[in-house]
């Protein structure tokens, strides 16, 4: 059961996820930037947020709610983070998500190693039938990015949250199940491999 409270570390070629700590938000500051942060529909933190996004990650992940990763680039400079979320161990799935990268690793094999990773993890470590992405309705890159997984939408949570603004959410949601994850790892193994020849 472990598996299910103390976040792994999980390593590629290109991406190390590791268990988010105090010491990363440093390095934190230094992935994001207030461009990154003005888009209102996401939760990228300002650099001056950064150290209450990681006591949030945290808070979150002491009663098993969440398991919160830093992301770093394989020179081990950190570039974002990561988690899952909405722990359910007793079906078992979750969530992952409040994922942001510094903007000079976005749209790179980066990202499509660290999702690999994640999901493997999910589905053949921790034994679950379905792995959910949730976004906001107008987040287009993230839904995008979603779907280059090949996640499928499960359809649309009207008025589900908040944004950080306060403004109403509409949260798009999508999945992977079981059955379809060796055809998703086949896909991703071979974005990698286009996206590094």
């Amino acid at each position: 059961m472990s598996m299910w409270t103390v976040p792994p570390v999980l390593a590629g070629r290109h991406v190390r996820l590791e268990p988010l700590d105090r010491r990363h938000v440093a390095g934190l500051q230094a992935a994001t930037d207030e461009v990154l942060a003005q888009h209102w529909y996401t939760s990228v933190p300002a650099p001056d947020a950064v150290a209450a996004y990681v006591e949030s990650a945290l808070e979150m992940q002491a009663p098993g709610e969440a398991l919160s990763f830093v992301v770093s680039a394989p020179d081990g400079e950190v570039v974002g983070t990561t988690r899952y979320y909405d722990l359910d161990p007793s079906t078992p799935r979750l969530q992952i998500g409040y994922t942001w990268y510094a903007r000079r690793v976005q749209r790179t094999g980066l990202n499509t190693e660290a999702k690999r990773l994640l999901l493997a993890h999910a589905f053949e470590a921790m034994g679950c039938i379905a792995v959910g992405f949730q976004t906001s309705w107008f987040n287009h890159r993230s839904r995008n990015a979603i779907e280059r997984l090949g996640a499928k939408c499960d359809g649309v949570i009207r008025n589900h949250l908040r944004h950080a603004d306060g403004s109403i959410r509409d949260t798009v949601t999508y999945s992977i199940v079981e059955s379809e994850w060796p055809a998703v790892k086949r896909h991703l193994q071979a974005k990698l491999e286009r996206e590094h020849d």
